[in-house]
This record gives structure tokens, C-alpha cells and sequence, in this order.
């Protein structure tokens, strides 16, 4: 079981709510300035450390999405029309004003979803580092690009970049800022204005963003942030005046987006669920997968699509696997996520402790074996349960089990064996046998070997002894892991739509 801190920070929670610039909101951003509610309902904010509310935000109404869907689309105009360089100083500034707002957005984050300060403090220097990426790319934009005909001497074609349109912008609710940024970022470079929609979860953080886009001094209606429920979500997706959809979040419901995106003939960028793998080599060198495997493994208390949650370890060193895994989770302190020294912090939501308490119970059911973990924790801050569970390891498990088919989304990691006796081709085929593939790992002395294996992952993304996500290489999931991908310039490509002009020399 992890060691449990429950000293409390410095602030009481009273006292850092009361200092944070939002809590209760009534407000929506529409056609650049904050703008009153128009309808009474509320979503309420919840502390997931405390299950306390603490805020509240609106529910949009229709006639407000209207409103800010007619303003994205006004100021397409004026923004369309500079030039990509132009708009990629608009970024830069952005950035600035990101970064000066970074405490207040790290613990606002924290207090909505349970993420420990230690990673939130992070989320303002990596949104803004996404926005000056982006911004380097302005030249690919702008630069003249001719192409001769293969069959015509005579003639050329002049490829233009357009933006694709007003574009929808849907956020999950774990890592809130910078998966609206590297949706955000990439847009407004290529020309596009977009509604924002943050999950109802973590409505509140997306807020500094806002404050620092009109900080930057963006024309009026370029981007606006609309609150409400999953259903109004539905309704964003479906608007006439929307041109693009870009949404991260679980496959069931981005299979519901493409659905409706496909009857629309509606563009959209899908990064949902993963249950990826990490392939443990004969040779790895087990005590540096050790200092790697909470950000590779059980990041954000194992709320992080691209982690790899399954190990899938040597018969020949399953022991060894199973001890240094174990051992190193069983070390993390788990508690209040405000505190400077915590690793785990509880789960987002009551909803989502249900879902991974449930998967722990199958474990159990099934003949998993916890060599940490594995039951609900108890943890205490200012006299209050939140949702908190220990963080988990499982051995002996088998490919049939649920944990290691589903996502799981929780602190539970699964170790499963292979057959090293001739090779790592089980290890593979172990890997592969998901409807998933988002992330990955080979663990492996023989970095070259390692990389060998990588190629055979049916995966996106997957890593080499680490995992970390780059800003210029592409991003995205294949199978029930998504459409599309985010991050580089292919990722900026997905906001462009092509125009060929055909001329006589």
C-alpha cells in the first residue's frame, strides 16, 4: 500500500479558493468579452479530494451558441485574412500571457480535477511552449507553393493553405489546458476562429486561457469559451455554422462524434481511449524502467490516455518485473494533490471511482494478484473523504482478464507474462491484441533492438525506455484510438483546407 500524506499545504482550501480569481462564474466569452449567463442552470465544480463543490459555471443555452458561432464566424474575415506570420505574433503573446498566469492556473486545475500540484504546475510553461511551437511553423502557411503538371510544360498549379472554417473545440476533463492548446494553438495559426467547450468536469481552469487570448489582443470573436453539459456538447458538434470538429476524450463517445460528423460531412480529429503496452526486453535495465514507469505508467494517477498500463514482462524476470513495479508504486505518497510531495492524488470524479473500483473488483474475481494496492483508499483531508484509490499492481494476468482489455483510466497497472525463449514475438502479439493503439514502450538495454521491436507495435506513438510526447512529431491513435492526429505541422495540417489554382505560364 502507498504511504498516505495528509498534511495539509500552507493555504486551508477555504483560503485558496477564496484568493483563486474563479469560482462561481456566470459568465460565458463570446465575440471577445465575458458575457452574462442567459439561462439559470448550473454545472456544479466538485474537489474530488474533499467531494466538496466549491464552484459553479452555466449552462449555455442554444441561443448562445448561436451567438458565438455567428461571432466565430464574423471574424473570420479579419483574421483569415493576415498572414500566417502575423498571426503567429498573436501566439507568441498568448504564450506571455500563459505563463503569468500560471499559479492560479495550476492550483484551479488541481481543485477541479484532483491532479497533483506537482504536474499542474507544469500545464501553463507546456500550453505556452505548444503555442510558440506553432508559431514557427507560420512560413509553411505562407510560403508560395507551385507545382508544375507532369503533363503539361505549360502550365502550373498554385496550392493554397486555407483555414478550414469555425471550428468546434471539445476538451476532456484530464489534462484540461493542454488538450484545448494543442487543438487551439494550431487552429488559430492556420487562419480558423473556434468554440471551446471544456468538459463539465474542469470548466474552470480554461478560463486563464481565455484571460490571456484577450490579454494577447485577439480580434473579437476569434475564440469563444461556452460551458454546459455532455448534451450541449451534442449540439456544438451538429451546428450549421460549424466547418471542424476536434475532440479528445473516451471512444464510446468520439464513435458518437464521427457518427454525427460523418452524416455531416463535417471534418473531425478524434483522440480517444488506449490500453497500451509496455514491452519489458530480457535485457532492460529494470531499476531505470523504475525511475520512468509513474510518468510512463501511472501518470496523473493513471488518468493519461497514452500510458501504458499493461507491462508485459519475460517469464524469465516476471519476478524481478513484479518487485520493481510494485515497489516503485507502493513508494509514491498518495494524498492531497495540493501538497508539494504527492504523487497520487484521487480520481476526478464519484462517477469515474465507481468505474475503476468496479474494474479492481473483476481483478479480484478473476484471479489477479495486488502486490500494491487494490482496494479503495483512505484518506483524510480537512475531515472529508474524497475519491481516492490506492494505486494498484496487479500480477498474473492473463490476456482474457477485463483489466487488461479495457480502459481503465484509474491507478491499476497490469503485468502480464510472455514466452522470452524464442524471442520477443509473443511479447508483440500480446501488445497488439487490443482494439486499441495510442502509446507504447520496449524496455531494453539494446536501444536498437528495442526500437526493432517498436516498429511491430501497432501503435501511434511508442517510446524507447521512456515516453513523452513531442510537440513537432505526430500525435494520434490508430484503431478505437482515434482519427487524425495533433502536434506538428501535421496535426497544423488538419485545420487547413487545400485550394488548387490552375494557370498558363
Amino acid at each position: 500500500m502507498s504511504t498516505v500524506d495528509t498534511v495539509s499545504p500552507t493555504l486551508t482550501r477555504a483560503d485558496l479558493r477564496r484568493d483563486l480569481p474563479y469560482s462561481h462564474v456566470d459568465d460565458h466569452f463570446i465575440d471577445g468579452a465575458w458575457t452574462p449567463a442567459a439561462d439559470s442552470e448550473r454545472n456544479p465544480v466538485i474537489d474530488p479530494a474533499t467531494d466538496e463543490v466549491w464552484g459553479s459555471v452555466p449552462a449555455a443555452t442554444s441561443a448562445e451558441l448561436d451567438r458565438a458561432v455567428t461571432a466565430a464566424q464574423a471574424s473570420m474575415n479579419e483574421w483569415a485574412s493576415l498572414t500566417a506570420v502575423k498571426r503567429a505574433k498573436y501566439l507568441v503573446r498568448i504564450a506571455e500571457e500563459i505563463e503569468a498566469r500560471s499559479e492560479d492556473l495550476a492550483r484551479t486545475n488541481t481543485l477541479e480535477n484532483g491532479t497533483p500540484i506537482s504536474e499542474t504546475r507544469g500545464a501553463a510553461a507546456n500550453a505556452a511552449g505548444i503555442f510558440r511551437h506553432f508559431a514557427t511553423l507560420s512560413a509553411w502557411i505562407d510560403d508560395e507553393d507551385i507545382r508544375d503538371f507532369p503533363a503539361a510544360a505549360d502550365s502550373y498549379s498554385v496550392v493554397r493553405k486555407d483555414p478550414i472554417g469555425v471550428c468546434a473545440l471539445i476538451a476532456p476533463w484530464n489534462f484540461p489546458i493542454n488538450l484545448v492548446v494543442v487543438k487551439l494553438a494550431p487552429a488559430l495559426l492556420a487562419g480558423c476562429a473556434v468554440v471551446i467547450k471544456p468538459a463539465s468536469v474542469t470548466p474552470l481552469s480554461i478560463r486563464f486561457i481565455i484571460d490571456a487570448v484577450a490579454a494577447a489582443g485577439m480580434p473579437a470573436g476569434v475564440v469563444n469559451l461556452l460551458t454546459g453539459p455532455g448534451r450541449f456538447g451534442d449540439a456544438l458538434v451538429c451546428h450549421p455554422g460549424i466547418s471542424k470538429v476536434a475532440f479528445t476524450g473516451s471512444t464510446p463517445v468520439g464513435r458518437r462524434i464521427a457518427a454525427a460528423c460523418g452524416e455531416l460531412l463535417r471534418p473531425v480529429t478524434l483522440e480517444l481511449g488506449g490500453k497500451s503496452s509496455a514491452i519489458v526486453l530480457p535485457d532492460a535495465d529494470l531499476e531505470a524502467m523504475g525511475r520512468v514507469l509513474v510518468r510512463s505508467c501511472m501518470r496523473n494517477t493513471g488518468q493519461t490516455c497514452y500510458i501504458s498500463t499493461r507491462i508485459i514482462a519475460p517469464a524469465s524476470r516476471y519476478d524481478e518485473v513484479a518487485e520493481v513495479v510494485g515497489r516503485t508504486i507502493a513508494e509514491g505518497r498518495q494524498g492531497d494533490p495540493l501538497a508539494e510531495d504527492t504523487v497520487f492524488g484521487p480520481v476526478a470524479s464519484r462517477s469515474q471511482y465507481k468505474t475503476v473500483m468496479e474494474y479492481i473488483a473483476s481483478a479480484h474475481e478473476e484471479g489477479a494478484l495486488p502486490v500494491t494496492g487494490g482496494a479503495a483508499a483512505d484518506v483524510d483531508i480537512d475531515g472529508k473523504a474524497g475519491m481516492f484509490i490506492q494505486p494498484t499492481v496487479f500480477t498474473e494476468v492473463t490476456p482474457q482478464m477485463r483489466i487488461a482489455r479495457e480502459e481503465i483510466f484509474g491507478p491499476v497497472i497490469s503485468i502480464l507474462r510472455y514466452d522470452d525463449s524464442q524471442g520477443p514475438d509473443e511479447a508483440v502479439s500480446l501488445a497488439n491484441n487490443t482494439e486499441f493503439g495510442l502509446g507504447g514502450i520496449v524496455f531494453g538495454a539494446d536501444a536498437e533492438a528495442a526500437q526493432a521491436v517498436a516498429e511491430q507495435v501497432d501503435s501511434g506513438s511508442v517510446g524507447v525506455n521512456f515516453f513523452g510526447s513531442n510537440h513537432s512529431a505526430p500525435f494520434g491513435g490508430r484503431h478505437d484510438s482515434g482519427l487524425g492526429v495533433e502536434y506538428g505541422v501535421e496535426g497544423l495540417s488538419q485545420y487547413i483546407t487545400y485550394k488548387s489554382i490552375h494557370r498558363k505560364r
